[in-house]
């Protein structure tokens, strides 16, 4: 039997009238035959309040371990009322439905509380209940771990859920329902003539949504191409039975796309910082020891640049990582200035991250050459540059974000007819 999973996020289910109208969509989806198994989200707004009381009653003297196992009981609790609600819903309209919760599918995840990985899936008898024709509807968000205690996957971890049931269900597709019928060149609200990307591959969704496009949580896509589960981003405001129109955007393999852009999407990101070393030491080993300590200090770094110091014998270290990210690395540099030897350090957070990402830049040229000189048409100057195969980053002063992601859009020809 042909099995689909379907998922739909908060904005999607945020209250009893839109838990209505998913319920409908599952129906119309229902009347097509095959498997179906539905993965929900909590409400709109329920996860940041069920963090608040967590955090209200922890006070300041409840932190780390003895915090986090029981947040992620508290903060899961919001898609176990969706998925009860929802599955009476479809009661309501006849159809045989279920809710799972993430430790009756035993969705197995690593014990780090609030950012879990899934590890593995022993959902005894759920493919078999799936197959007689009853919904699934399944808490998002949550796993179990070996000790049995509610593990989260971190803030869109619905979406990874939703990709790790399809896989295990051999799914079809895993169809996303989102606020938004598909994943666009860039983001609509800064580019008018933006336009919805019919396919993308898994490795273009995954730089979009690492570097900035918030359609797709990140770990869902590598989940989805680790395990070659199609993905559609559908739009979940379409009335029910008119998917004909609600076509969305399908993210799959690269060579099931006929056509391929040379660059697919623009995607930028403000949440960045600057951190720059003056004067460190040019000798092997430095490099280690810095990155080390920041490994330590739990920053996640991206660009990382070294350049030669005017003195001799010295260079300059830059590199890029969150705003929220670059207190800590101060924080561990400074302490280590002693045994660095470096002679100042610089954090810069007026800035932001702005990338063009497609796979047709493996076989094309002169695209450097386009995206530089749009930049300079504008008046726009680059901070650091980041390449990789699919992929260019730049970082530039914050006030210029909106300006260089519109010429870039335009330079690379994606602006709507």
């Amino acid at each position: 039997m042909a099995r689909t999973v379907l998922k739909f996020g908060g904005t999607s289910v945020a209250d009893l009238d839109r838990i209505s109208h998913v319920a409908d969509v599952v129906a119309a989806r229902a009347r097509d035959g095959g498997g179906l198994a539905v993965v929900v989200s909590a409400m709109s707004g329920e996860t940041n309040k069920l963090v608040g009381y967590a955090q209200e009653a922890a006070g300041e003297g409840v932190t780390g371990a003895a915090f986090n196992d029981e947040y992620d009981v508290v903060v899961s609790s919001g898609e176990q009322v969706t998925s009860g609600l929802l599955a009476l819903a479809l009661r309501k309209r006849g159809l045989k439905a279920r809710s799972w919760l993430g430790w009756q599918l035993a969705l197995k995840t690593t014990n780090t509380h609030g950012s879990a990985r899934i590890t593995g899936f022993q959902g005894e008898g759920f493919a078999a209940s799936v197959d007689a024709g009853e919904i699934a509807v399944i808490a998002g968000f949550q796993g179990v771990t070996d000790e049995a205690r509610v593990a989260t996957l971190g803030r869109g971890g619905s979406d990874t859920s939703a990709v790790a049931v399809a896989a295990a269900l051999e799914a079809k597709s895993c169809d996303i329902y989102t606020d938004v019928d598909g994943v666009y060149t860039t983001d609509p609200r800064i580019v008018s003539k933006a336009q919805r990307i019919p396919a993308i591959s898994y490795e273009e969704m995954l730089e979009m949504a690492s570097l900035g496009a918030k359609v797709l949580q990140t770990r869902s896509v590598e989940l989805a191409m680790n395990h070659r589960v199609p993905i559609r981003v559908l739009s979940s405001f379409h009335e029910p039975g008119s998917d004909m129109d609600n076509v969305g955007t399908l993210v799959c393999d690269e060579e099931h796309i006929v056509e391929k852009q040379v660059v697919s999407g623009i995607a930028y990101s403000r949440d960045e910082a600057k951190v720059t070393l003056f004067g460190v030491a040019d000798t092997p080993g430095m490099a280690s020891r810095i990155f080390s300590l920041l490994a330590a200090a739990k920053v996640n770094v991206d660009m990382i640049v070294q350049a030669n110091a005017r003195g001799p014998d010295r260079a300059n270290m830059v590199f890029t990582c969150t705003d929220r990210d670059s207190r800590l690395a101060e924080e561990a540099l400074h302490q280590a200035q002693a045994e660095l030897g470096y002679e100042a350090i610089e954090v810069k957070t007026d800035v932001a991250k702005v990338s063009i990402i497609g796979v047709g830049m493996k076989s094309h040229t002169g695209v450097a050459e386009t995206m530089f000189r749009a930049l300079y048409e504008k008046g726009i100057n680059i901070d650091v540059i980041s390449t990789s195969e699919i992929k260019i980053s730049i970082l530039i002063e914050a006030a210029y974000t909106e300006l260089a992601v519109r010429a870039l859009h335009t330079a690379f020809d994606l602006d709507a007819d």
